[in-house]
């Protein structure tokens, strides 16, 4: 059974040291697959270094992500844009793009620039977004909504909502909501909220590394490997068996990514 990490930080600090034994514990547990999102100007260099490492397995995204936008978010896009032009049908995605208002709204309107921008890329490239939102779902539907037509597709990521909030990113038929750790976590309504609402043909599993590591690993860096928790907690809750969910997220990764 094979499966797909459509979320890694792969190019992090926290993996400098043991990144060729991160990979194999990861392919050794199924994942076939894993997409790696910059988050600034420096990180595009460094994900598309890992990326060249494990060709044909590890495959990037490039993009702005909000809690990076400052004042000189035009000057970061400016050096992003040649090098997504320049990437020869590497690059994957526009990610990891979209709102973050969870701290601060001091750049509320710089993100919502930047983030409109790029959503013109993926528009223009056809390339899917990989979208981060937290505490400005509002702020990304209205926007989103005036590219509907045009979109793409994409992802979600980090889906944590409730039922309503996940009917209303649902209307985007092109994306899929990315489901990772918090999934296991004991607190969390996404077990009861996602058979619901969500037909298997909207998700796609993501670990988010080295982040919100699932439960059994909770308060461990995360890894690729562990994204086998997040697939068993999904059947669990579907009641269906776990190669029913791998089959249906890599289709979905395939439709939304074009990857096969």
């Amino acid at each position: 059974m094979n499966f797909i990490d459509t979320h890694t930080h792969l190019d992090g600090e926290e993996f400098r040291e043991d990144l060729p034994e991160v990979v194999k514990r990861a392919q050794e547990a199924g994942v076939s697959k894993v997409f790696v999102p910059a988050i600034d100007l420096p990180s595009v260099k460094t994900v598309m270094e890992v990326c060249r490492q494990y060709p044909g397995y590890a495959y990037p995204m490039i993009g702005l992500h909000p809690e990076e936008v400052k004042s000189d978010w035009q000057q970061v896009l400016s050096g992003m844009k040649p090098l997504l032009d320049s990437s020869d049908g590497e690059v994957i995605a526009i990610g990891e793009v979209g709102l973050d208002y969870y701290w601060s709204r001091e750049f509320e309107q710089e993100q919502l620039a930047a983030f409109e921008e790029q959503v013109r890329w993926s528009v223009k490239t056809r390339l899917p977004l990989m979208i981060h939102c937290r505490k400005a779902q509002n702020e990304m539907v209205t926007l989103l909504k005036r590219y509907k037509a045009d979109l793409p597709g994409g992802v979600f990521h980090c889906f944590t909502g409730n039922a309503r909030e996940a009917e209303e990113l649902l209307q985007f038929d092109r994306f899929v909501l990315g489901i990772g750790g918090v999934l296991t976590f004991k607190k969390s309504h996404l077990p009861e909220v996602l058979p619901a609402v969500v037909p298997l043909d909207r998700i796609v599993l993501e670990t988010d590394s080295p982040y919100m590591a699932p439960v059994p690993m909770r308060g461990k860096r995360n890894e690729s490997a562990y994204v086998k928790y997040v697939l068993e907690k999904l059947a669990e809750s579907y009641g269906v068996a776990p190669e029913v969910i791998a089959e249906a997220t890599n289709a979905n990764v395939e439709r939304v990514f074009k990857i096969v």
